[in-house]
């Protein structure tokens, strides 16, 4: 019966996406039914934000609130024990007759996209933090948050050179 397990989208309220997981992974064990519901998860990302002051930190947001990913063979065991989970508002899909992903669109879902938030601009005046430039100061030319690089125009021997670096490479000078 395990391998008519498919992946479900379970949509809850806003914030409550730890509350039901571990609700239902509590039922799941008290009730013995771990073949039945195999596998949950909340997509998340992980987010490197720099501030204003240059300094990095890692952030982990979830890359869709209110909902949550649920591997599980439908019965209606199953169907209720999640339906009835407080902060569960049901699945997507129609009301009694939710619609299962494919393995596809689950690992498309992005669980471990990386993004980069920036916290300068084109035209701001920057210090390199890091690698052979470090410590020089140039200007933002472009900003290719996609390709994670910045290129930053640099003086050296009376001369502007542009120079590309990776985006956390990068911080705002203080003025």
């Amino acid at each position: 019966m395990a391998e008519s397990a498919k992946w479900y989208v379970i949509h809850t309220y806003s914030g409550y996406e730890n509350a039901v997981k571990t609700t239902i992974e509590k039922a799941v064990t008290h009730r013995g039914m771990q073949d039945m519901i195999q596998d949950m998860q909340i997509p998340m990302e992980k987010v490197t934000e720099v501030t204003d002051s240059g300094a990095t930190k890692e952030v982990e947001r979830k890359v869709f609130p209110g909902y949550v990913l649920v591997k599980m063979v439908m019965t209606d065991d199953t169907w209720h024990l999640v339906r009835n989970v407080r902060g569960v508002t049901g699945f997507v899909g129609n009301a009694n007759n939710p619609i299962p992903l494919t393995e596809d669109e689950v690992l498309a879902l992005g669980m471990e996209k990386r993004e980069i938030v920036v916290q300068y601009k084109v035209g701001d005046h920057v210090r390199i933090t890091d690698g052979s430039m470090a410590t020089f100061t140039g200007v933002v030319d472009e900003i290719q948050p996609e390709k994670n690089k910045v290129t930053v125009v640099v003086t050296m021997f009376g001369r502007e050179i542009p120079v590309e670096l990776e985006l956390d490479q990068v911080e705002v000078l203080e003025d």
